[in-house]
Order: structure tokens, then C-alpha cells, then sequence
């Protein structure tokens, strides 16, 4: 009689669930009973994109919140805060394309003369575009513009992503212009999502999860960290999610939490952590898994199951109302009493225990020590506490969730065991 692995058992199961898969829902056939996934189906075509109104509600939030505060304009450039406004996807370079919000009115796009056909093409509302040449400054068609609306004498608010030299360069066109920051502005807006972006969120959560129950079963002996993240990035686009990251680490890398430059290859009796990314029209999941080719000994159990439990007590604190920074204590206490730390020290959690998340990976506020905003209904965080121990081996499990009224809700399930990371 033949005795198969645990490893060979899961092989051709691990798309278990894939196209009903939805949040934190548990496939409920057997992983034995299900045929094996040979072609990978979109999980996105039925996903729908911001739309046209809710930019436009999202303008007029922010107009609301100027005006608080006497505040006549906010400037933003290409990126993610351009998009969120607008619905215009370009990217940032020495020549500055982006828009100028008014308090009491609408925007207009500034960009280069040469490239308004392309601009023009990306805009689904408005119609304002002030263009200059090549030989001319950018800058100047952003203080006429504030100048014909009547705002210089009140503050202009600038996107905090925004990057020095277009701040710099304004006030080199009138040096009496009050820039200040645009923080309040941009995260009283972007830190609460709304139900679509919720959903997009937790397709973007669905394509990651159901990626990496796809090739779990594919991982073999002496694979690289590159032949892995090929594979899950394969299956993610065949998801329909737009690949955001697909790091793999193997072995001693995954003692540093974002890898080496040294390259190892699967062996048996050693950890795989890996930390993946999607995107869905333009919001992003993040999910990290960590395993064992093979089995586990008592240490990496010992610490696999001190994160887990880490990730349970940052669900059990993150109620509305508390500080996010409370979130990132109650865990670190926990490992600090379980003789890891103290504080950001190794071997130990030696980075923040999560951070906001949305079109970009990485968004304010952060469940971080001294972090005092409190938590409230749409915020969006990953809840990701890691133990490393250099030199021998990492463990990373990340979760994203959003705050409802009732407290947190997670995108993914949080991983089952070191022996069945992905609840097959």
C-alpha cells in the first residue's frame, strides 16, 4: 500500500473554492473531493469601478472640509490622489501634471501642452485644463489659476505626497502664497472607504488568497524564492488581479522581513514565508502565509503559533474608538512575556504591527506604538506581527480587515496551522 504526504494529497486541491471564494467564507467541500484546477477563471469580471458620482462626492467632501478650515485650494499631482479625485491614471516625472481643487468651486488639470490629447482622453468629468510649454513653467498656470478664482489670499493646501519641487516651484511664482499641508484634507477623505471600495478590496483579498491556494500545492524541493513568486504572479493575473508583489522568502532570508539578496532553494525542514499583493481597479490586497516544506519542529511551531496568536489579540483589541497604536502594544507585550523583544528588538516583532491600506499598499495611520487616532468605521489596516530570529527563520501572517460599526472584519481568514496555511 502506498502512503502518500500530506504535500501529495494537496496536490490538485489547491484551488479549492476558487470561484465562489468571498472574504473570510470557508470552502465547504472536502479538499479530497475536488477536481483538480488546470485553467484559473477571472474572479474580477464582475467587479465594479469607482464611478463618475462618487468621485465627484469624493471632491465634494474634500471641499467641505477646505472650507472648515479656510482653506481656498488643494493641489494634488499624478498618483494615487489624482486618481481618487479625478478618475486620471498618469504617472509622475519631471514635467508636473496634476490638479488644482477649489473650496468653492471646481478643478482644473494643469499638464503639459503636448500631452492634454492623452489627459483629455483619461478624464470622465470636468473640462478645465490649463496647459503650458515646454519653455514655460507649470508653475505660473497654477498661481493664475488661483489668482483668477480669488483665492491667494487664503491658504493652499498641498497633497502630502506631493514632491518638493512643485511646492518650491509655486512659491518661486509669487513667494506671499501660504502653502500648508493637505493631510487633514486628503486623509479625512481617503482613510474612510466606502462600501465599492470595500468590495473592490476584498475581490483584490479573493484573487490573493485564491492564488496562492492554487500553487501552495506546486511548491517543490529546490525551488527558488523566484520560481515561487512566478507562479503566484501567473495565478494572479490569471485571477484577473493586476500583480502588485509576489515575494517569496526561503529559509535564513525569511529572518530580514523583506528578504536577502542571498538566494537559497527549498529545502526540507525549512520556512517559506511569502507576502503577496493584487490590485483591482486600483485597490489592493496584502497577504502574507509562512510554512514549512515539510514537517515543522517544535521551535518554528513554537513560533508560528505565537504569531497566530498575536494576530487574534490585535483582532480582539482593534475595536472602534481605540487608538491604533493601542493595537500594535497589546500584541508586543504579549511576545515581549513570551521572551521575544523587548520592544522592536530581535528576535522579535522588529517592524509595526500593520498599516492602512487601500488604493495604495502603504496608507495612513498605522497600528504603530504612539499612534493616537482612533479607530472608526471604513478605516482599512493589515494586521501583519511577525517573529524573527536571524539567521534561522521568519514567520509573517498578514490579514487585511476594515473597521465596520461592530469592530474588524477580515478580507482573508486568518491561516488555519503551520500544517495547513491556507485552509485547504
Amino acid at each position: 500500500m502506498t502512503v502518500l504526504s500530506k504535500r501529495e494529497l494537496l496536490v490538485g486541491a489547491g484551488a479549492v473554492g476558487l470561484s465562489g471564494l468571498l472574504g473570510c467564507q470557508q470552502a465547504s467541500q472536502p479538499a479530497s473531493a475536488t477536481p483538480a484546477v488546470t485553467t484559473l477563471k477571472s474572479l474580477t469580471t464582475n467587479a465594479q469601478p469607482i464611478s463618475v458620482t462618487e468621485r465627484q462626492a469624493r471632491i465634494a467632501k474634500a471641499q467641505t472640509l477646505m472650507r472648515e478650515r479656510g482653506i481656498g485650494a488643494l493641489i494634488v499631482e499624478a498618483g494615487s490622489a489624482l486618481i481618487y479625485f479625478t478618475g486620471i491614471r498618469w504617472w509622475r516625472s519631471e514635467r508636473f501634471t496634476g490638479a488644482v481643487i477649489l473650496a468653492d468651486g471646481g478643478f482644473a488639470i494643469i499638464t503639459p501642452y503636448f500631452e492634454e490629447p492623452s489627459i483629455r482622453e483619461s478624464m470622465s468629468f470636468g473640462d478645465d485644463v490649463r496647459t503650458w510649454h515646454e519653455d514655460e513653467s507649470p508653475f505660473k498656470r497654477i498661481v493664475d489659476y488661483l489668482h483668477e478664482n480669488k483665492v491667494l489670499d487664503k491658504p493652499v493646501a498641498v497633497e502630502e505626497t506631493v514632491r518638493n519641487f512643485i511646492p518650491t516651484g509655486i512659491k518661486s511664482e509669487n513667494a506671499d502664497i501660504k502653502l500648508v499641508s493637505g493631510q487633514h484634507i486628503t486623509r479625512g477623505c481617503r482613510m474612510f472607504k466606502s462600501p465599492t471600495e470595500l468590495a473592490l478590496m476584498q475581490t483584490a483579498n479573493n484573487v490573493t488568497l485564491a492564488a496562492y491556494r492554487h500553487i501552495y500545492p506546486m511548491v517543490e524541493v529546490g525551488m527558488t524564492r523566484h520560481d515561487i513568486s512566478a507562479m503566484m504572479s501567473k495565478a494572479t493575473t490569471e485571477l484577473g488581479g493586476s500583480v502588485q508583489f509576489s515575494m517569496t522568502l526561503v529559509g535564513p532570508s525569511s529572518s530580514f522581513p523583506h528578504g536577502s539578496e542571498i538566494e537559497y532553494t527549498v529545502k526540507e525542514g525549512e520556512v517559506i514565508l511569502m507576502d503577496c499583493g493584487a490590485s483591482v481597479h486600483d485597490y489592493e490586497s496584502d497577504i502574507s502565509r509562512t510554512w514549512v516544506m515539510g514537517e515543522a519542529n517544535a521551535e518554528q511551531r513554537r513560533v508560528w503559533n505565537t504569531v497566530k496568536r498575536g494576530q487574534e489579540l490585535a483582532l480582539e483589541t482593534a475595536q472602534i474608538g481605540t487608538p491604533a497604536g493601542r493595537v500594535d502594544e497589546v500584541v508586543r507585550d504579549y511576545y515581549t512575556k513570551e521572551g521575544f523583544g523587548p520592544d522592536y528588538k530581535t528576535p522579535g516583532l522588529t517592524h509595526r504591527l500593520g498599516h492602512g491600506i487601500g488604493m495604495d499598499g502603504h496608507e495612513p495611520v498605522n497600528f504603530v506604538r504612539g499612534e493616537k487616532t482612533p479607530l472608526a468605521p471604513g478605516m482599512c489596516f493589515s494586521n501583519e506581527p511577525g517573529i524573527y530570529l536571524p539567521g534561522k527563520f521568519g514567520v509573517r501572517l498578514e490579514d487585511c480587515l476594515y473597521m465596520s460599526e461592530d469592530g474588524p472584519v477580515l478580507f482573508s481568514p486568518l491561516s488555519k496551522s503551520i500544517d495547513d496555511p491556507f485552509a485547504l
